[in-house]
């Protein structure tokens, strides 16, 4: 299989490292390591789009006591049953990297699949019960943003180099297969069942995705990055051996494997033993370090501003706001909707992530995004939809700005972000790396989810201004991107310290390396450097310009 992923993929990658590594790593269980990985995606996805439909159904507004949709109680009751969700992924972001920095990626994803599982039966049971369904919500909101924060640092920690951006952007793609699978049984629950099992059965399904992570967690191995910073290094090697389907003589895993050596012992030089405060010493006082967290900070606060999850979460309530009437339709627009951002999110992958690059991607999309903005608020503003009339055509093309704005963001500040955020730290900060910038977002999709049903009532008639809002964020992410965004595409990870200028040859040997692995291969001069393709020996001079 790895022969003819490799023939596919050089088709449709173009990089250096597509070009020159070996076709053995593109066999299947590197795509069946990502794909089990990403099932604590799809339990995010999933959840933001079913509660965006259940909120609108009958039986659940009479149950729970929504009151009249246009009202700013039932909007703030709406919002704080959304955001309930965002309040707990922000806590089980920030506990994922210690718990996976100690115990291990693998089983850390197992036990937040059990967490889902417990806040899923908690919400489904809950039948009018506010409390219940808010406690539910913030369980499942735990494991939800640990698993934001282990999951991509587990595949980039696992993925070749070269398709490692179509790797770690699965995370965004299976995101969005969840919501378009979420939106679709909203409609078809609103269509076959009735009273309270509208609501019930959407909610329940919502269990799915993380019985799946754990149990496709079992059947896969542990990082080999985290297993050498716990000076495993036999299993190491074997793990490394056994994911690119290669011996362990081949030179590409001696190479890689010395990669990782040569990085831990400089990460050990500099700052010593990876204690909490010699961390943060060693990523906010170190420059290099101190950007990459910035950056990945500040990406995931302009992925919110786009306004996406706004969309995602409260589609059905816009439909409605640009003139789709009557609750059935409303959820079958936000499934064409959930389609769309699939199909964008396979073809970014595919053929941009890692052809036309990270950094292009951000730029292109983001003047996209708010083009498709700003015509919608000015559609909502000069001539919004009358109740009772059919929608204008300039109605419709609104609705259409809707669908490109989903496909403008998969092709770029969806993915990309969790991308950047994982694969731009040194090798013992990733796991802080993405916690911080994981907790960022959900933090400010907390801020989002709580404020859009207040904006769409009080923030101009029809809540246009929401819309322009959002727009004007997007036009300033591109200069953001402009001055502040190297591209990373075909770099391996431990190349990313030197593009960052943290360029230090390590001064002292691992002593434990020496005779730590079957066959006591020892270390030749500088082999990690005849690991990097020809794109990252030149690349490392671009951050200045950067």
């Amino acid at each position: 299989m790895g022969a003819t992923s490799h023939k596919i993929l050089q088709k449709i990658v173009k990089n250096e490292a597509m070009a020159t590594d070996p076709s053995e790593i593109y066999g299947w269980r590197v795509y069946l390591l990502a794909c089990s990985a990403c099932f604590g995606a799809m339990s995010f996805g999933w959840d933001s789009s079913v509660i965006g439909g259940v909120i609108v159904l009958p039986p659940f507004v009479a149950d729970y006591g929504l009151g009249t949709s246009n009202s700013i109680a039932a909007a703030n009751l709406a919002s704080n049953i959304v955001s309930t969700l965002q309040a707990g992924c922000f806590l089980g972001a920030l506990v994922a990297s210690p718990l996976t920095d100690r115990y291990g990626r693998k089983w850390c994803l197992i036990g937040v699949s059990l967490i889902i599982l417990i806040g899923v039966i908690m919400q489904s049971a809950s039948s009018g019960n506010l409390g219940l369904m808010y406690a539910g919500r913030f369980i499942a909101g735990v494991g939800v943003g640990a698993a934001s924060t282990i999951n991509p640092t587990y595949v980039s920690e696992n993925s070749p180099r070269a398709i490692r951006g179509l790797l770690t952007g699965l995370y965004q793609l299976f995101i969005v297969t969840g919501g378009m699978i979420a939106f679709w049984i909203n409609y078809s629950a609103s269509l076959h069942f009735q009273g309270k099992m509208q609501y019930i059965f959407p909610l329940a399904i919502q269990a799915l995705p993380a019985l799946l992570l754990c149990a496709c967690m079992l059947l896969c191995t542990e990082s080999p990055r985290w297993l050498a910073r716990k000076d495993r290094w036999e299993e190491t090697k074997r793990v490394l051996c056994r994911i690119r389907n290669l011996p362990p003589t081949h030179p590409y895993i001696q190479e890689e494997f010395q990669e990782i050596v040569d990085q831990l012992e400089f990460e050990r030089n500099l700052i010593g033993d990876a204690t909490f405060w010699k961390l943060q010493k060693e990523m906010w006082t170190i420059a290099g370090n101190r950007k990459r967290a910035l950056i990945s900070i500040f990406l995931m606060i302009c992925q919110q501003m786009t306004g996406t999850n706004a969309i995602n979460t409260y589609a059905p309530t816009i439909f409605k706001n640009l003139g789709l009437t009557g609750t059935t339709t409303s959820l079958f627009s936000t499934g064409i909707y959930g389609i769309v951002k699939v199909v964008s999110c396979i073809c970014f992958l595919l053929f941009m992530a890692d052809s036309l690059g990270r950094r292009r991607s951000l730029l292109w999309t983001s003047i996209a995004q708010g083009l498709a903005m700003f015509y919608i608020g000015l559609y909502v503003r000069i001539s919004p939809p009358i109740p009772g009339q059919d929608v204008p055509p300039a109605g419709y093309f609104a609705l259409v700005c809707i669908f490109l704005f989903a496909a403008f963001f998969q092709f770029g500040w969806g993915p990309t972000c969790w991308i950047y955020a994982s694969e731009i730290p040194t090798a013992r900060l990733r796991s802080m790396n993405v916690s911080y910038a994981a907790a960022t977002q959900w933090l400010f999709n907390f801020v989002v989810a709580q404020a859009v049903p207040r904006m769409l009532v009080t923030v101009g008639a029809n809540g246009y201004g929401t819309y322009l809002i959002f727009g004007s964020f997007c036009f300033s992410m591109f200069f953001f991107v402009w001055f502040f965004i190297p591209e990373t595409k075909g770099m391996s990870l431990e190349a990313m310290d030197a593009l960052f200028g943290v360029t230090d040859a390590p001064t002292k040997p691992l002593t434990a390396l020496d005779d730590g692995f079957a066959g006591n291969e020892r270390r030749s001069p500088s082999p990690s450097q005849s690991n990097k393709s020809p794109q990252e020996k030149t690349q490392h001079s671009e951050i200045a310009a950067a």
